[in-house]
């Protein structure tokens, strides 16, 4: 998904098909004239992706325009990041140095970082392996229901096991020690975060996808209000639903942390308004684009041209910060899911009211449907993607959703 709206987003502006490496094939790169794909088996990591890189660069060595390196995943930022001395010989790469990176991708490095610059987040305790093995300080500190996470997204990409999740709301002591046994008995080795679970279903969310130049400028800060999120174990914590929303202080707010720390390329923030306390809480942040954040352009803010004209055109230094959605005349809902499914399951609220005002104004846009991009084996495929989410959400949501909206 994060690939091909990279691509749509580079077409719409330049046309012309992007080159695409990866370590296998999903449904939205499938019978395209918009992405090259090339499947490297077990590009995903070392010492595959560095070597498969260096004969990559050796294609593109005379290169006559700037080449730039985009990761869609968290493991590709991080790996990008670690060679990054290397491959910026050839390539642009508009990443963080691998320090930093490691740092803010940990969610546990990141609170501490979050604390030092005043971003609030959720009340947190950390669990770590040698807690677990040895039984030792393993109460839970907060009221049932609780979060649970992986402080290491790119380790927890590699851990297997029935049940597994990207990230668990637990409901009582057995079920967090059960979790627990089975996620380190799986072979993770880094640290848990357990956190204070804030009150409020999906609509409660926020997301926020931002650039940065190559200056440590913010260049774009684009918030999304989330109206629905993927049930399904393996993907809790993708939006499917997003109307743009425009709030100046959690702009004001992103654009102090980014520029503080130094930051550079995109960012993706998660967040959850606290009706407790009336502020948003941020979860974590991103080292790249989001996977939802076709919504981004298709609202308007095109991702692949901030990095053209950054890297390319070296147009972007001068031109004011941009803090997109203010018009409301220009508001489009980004869709992952059929209709009828953001329909029945949807709460009823003031967002989602405002998104049915928008879907019957036909001012709604997926990432994966796109005119310039037709073909019928494309459409069937699609189709029958987008299909397969009514059974998903009949058999997932009320279990892994519904119990979650009692606090």
């Amino acid at each position: 998904m994060n690939v091909y709206g990279m691509a749509r987003a580079f077409h719409e502006v330049y046309g012309g098909a992007v080159q695409a490496y990866a370590a296998a094939q999903l449904a939205p790169t499938r019978f395209t004239k918009i992405v090259n794909l090339t499947i490297n088996p077990g590009f995903s990591e070392d010492p595959v992706f560095i070597e498969k890189m260096r004969e990559i660069a050796k294609v593109y060595a005379d290169h006559e325009e700037p080449v730039i390196l985009i990761a869609c995943g968290d493991g590709y930022a991080e790996l990008i990041s670690k060679h990054k001395e290397e491959l910026s010989k050839t390539f642009v790469c508009p990443y963080v140095d691998y320090d930093k990176l490691k740092t803010l991708n940990n969610k546990e490095s990141f609170y501490q970082i979050a604390d030092k610059h005043n971003l609030p987040h959720p009340k947190t305790k950390i669990i770590t392996k040698k807690m677990y093995q040895e039984k030792f300080d393993m109460d839970v500190p907060f009221d049932y229901p609780v979060a649970l996470k992986p402080a290491n997204s790119v380790e927890w990409l590699d851990i297997h096991f029935e049940g597994r999740k990207k990230a668990f709301t637990v409901h009582s002591d057995d079920e967090f020690n059960d979790t627990v046994a089975k996620i380190y008995d799986n072979g993770y080795t880094s640290d848990l975060i357990l956190q204070d679970f804030i009150p409020g279903d999906d609509s409660n969310m926020r997301v926020l996808n931002a650039y940065v130049d190559h200056n440590h400028h913010v260049k774009m800060m684009c918030l999304g209000h989330p109206l629905l999120e993927d049930p399904t174990p393996q993907s809790i914590g993708n939006y499917v639903a997003i109307v743009p929303e425009f709030n100046q202080d959690v702009y004001d707010q992103v654009q102090k942390f980014l520029e503080d720390i130094e930051f550079t390329g995109f960012a993706n923030f998660d967040m959850k308004y606290d009706s407790r306390d009336q502020t948003f809480k941020f979860f974590e942040i991103n080292l790249r684009q989001g996977r939802s954040s076709f919504f981004v352009t298709l609202n308007g803010y095109n991702l692949a041209k901030y990095l053209v004209d950054d890297y390319v055109e070296g147009s972007l230094e001068n031109e004011p910060t941009v803090y997109a959605n203010k018009n409301k005349a220009q508001h489009k809902l980004w869709l992952g899911v059929p209709i009828k499914v953001f329909r029945k399951y949807a709460t009823d609220n003031d967002a989602s009211r405002y998104a049915e005002e928008l879907i019957k104004q036909e001012r709604t846009g997926t990432t994966v449907f796109y005119d310039k991009d037709k073909s019928f084996k494309r459409w069937l495929l699609l189709t029958y993607m987008f299909h397969n989410y009514v059974k998903r959400f009949d058999t997932y949501f009320e279990v892994n959703k519904g119990r979650d909206f009692e606090k």
